[in-house]
């Protein structure tokens, strides 16, 4: 697959200081009432998904900075927030190595804080953050507590395998032949309490960040 070029970086980093401010004010009411608040990385071309048959280039150097600098002001200004609520809450900064574009900043209230304390699968071998990977952020980096999972995709054998999710007959063989076909690669199944199998694949790795 042909790999997309980035053009006009000066607009790029436009749109990420656009996207920092916008999500610098955690809204409360917001939270109050679905107790879950995200601030995902909303830069193109990064949040969009390419219609051609070219990829697009992972974030990295200046650009890769300037996001995750947006990241973690955005994480401190909600963090500002939430303590002088003085109530729990779930606030962490989700870094995704090599899939940075998926990283973001999630806040959760109430009974959603157990859901995601547990979301992740953390595998035997533990990884440490290495902050000077991050250059100029790296003492911010390494004020905060960084907790080490895989990355993963997830399948559940009712959407993928039932045909009744299926427009046409044919629409389901492709998918269960392309599925069919990623079950030989290395994943983990797990049972759900519905009886459906659960299907994660590893895409990299990520680190969960917080106080």
């Amino acid at each position: 697959m042909k790999q997309k070029k980035i053009r006009g970086h000066k607009r790029r980093h436009r749109q990420i200081e656009l996207w920092r401010q916008y999500n610098l004010k955690l809204d409360l009411k917001k939270l109050s009432e679905t107790q879950l608040q995200y601030a995902k990385i909303r830069v193109h071309p990064w949040n969009s998904i390419s219609v051609t048959k070219s990829s697009i280039p992972s974030i990295n150097g200046k650009t890769k900075n300037a996001i995750l600098n947006g990241l973690l002001d955005i994480y401190e200004n909600w963090k500002s927030q939430l303590d002088k609520k003085g109530e729990p809450y779930y606030l962490k900064i989700w870094l995704c190595e090599p899939r940075f574009s998926t990283s973001q900043v999630v806040c959760a209230i109430g009974d959603k804080i157990e859901y995601y304390e547990e979301l992740f699968f953390k595998p035997d071998n533990v990884r440490t953050i290495n902050a000077k990977n991050y250059g100029k952020l790296q003492d911010r980096i390494s004020k905060l507590n960084w907790s080490f999972y895989l990355d993963e995709d997830h399948h559940d054998s009712e959407t993928v395998l039932a045909p009744e999710c299926y427009e046409t007959i044919q629409d389901y063989h492709e998918d269960k032949k392309w599925f069919d076909s990623l079950l030989k690669k290395p994943h983990r199944t797990n049972k759900l309490e519905d009886g459906r199998e659960l299907f994660s694949f590893k895409r990299g790795y990520l680190w969960v960040g917080g106080a």
